[in-house]
């Protein structure tokens, strides 16, 4: 079962967006949220929206909590272009973009695997290993002749 959530024309930047996308794709859903809540970026409250948003759909339609759900997918594209000036010197303009975004996120449900009964293996001792002896330490006392210069008095 896949849920599918799409944000249309956030008034964000795709790539200030995407910068939150990146940090949370890896994640588990649980765990996504928890990072978007201690994020400090405006485009995190964008991203918390629709994971929200993700969920109550989840649990309405499909009824599935938020441990059954794992993330597919997470794509920001670019939306709309607003195309503004800003007037300057010499009767000139210099224009201005102003981007917005459309955030697309998939979520699935996890597959649980039928749990195979464990299988018990028998260890079979072998022969008794005695503890290695250390080896003797051979110390050999060098004789080192002293060659001392007379000192000059």
């Amino acid at each position: 079962m896949i849920i599918r959530v799409v944000q249309k024309n956030t008034r964000q930047t795709p790539r200030k967006i995407r910068f939150v996308a990146d940090a949370v794709r890896s994640l588990s859903v649980e765990a996504a949220l928890k990072q978007l809540a201690v994020v400090e970026r405006r485009s995190a409250l964008v991203m918390l929206k629709v994971f929200r948003q993700a969920l109550a759909n989840a649990q309405h339609n499909h009824n599935l909590s938020i441990d059954q759900l794992k993330i597919k997918s997470i794509q920001v594209n670019e939306g709309a272009r607003y195309k503004r000036f800003r007037a300057v010197s010499r009767g000139r303009a210099h224009s201005i973009v102003k981007l917005a975004s459309h955030v697309i996120l998939e979520l699935e449900e996890v597959e649980k695997k039928a749990e195979e009964p464990k299988k018990e293996i028998e260890v079979k001792s072998e022969a008794k290993v005695e503890p290695k002896s250390e080896p003797k330490k051979v110390i050999a006392k060098k004789t080192v002749a002293s060659t001392k210069k007379p000192s000059k008095k």
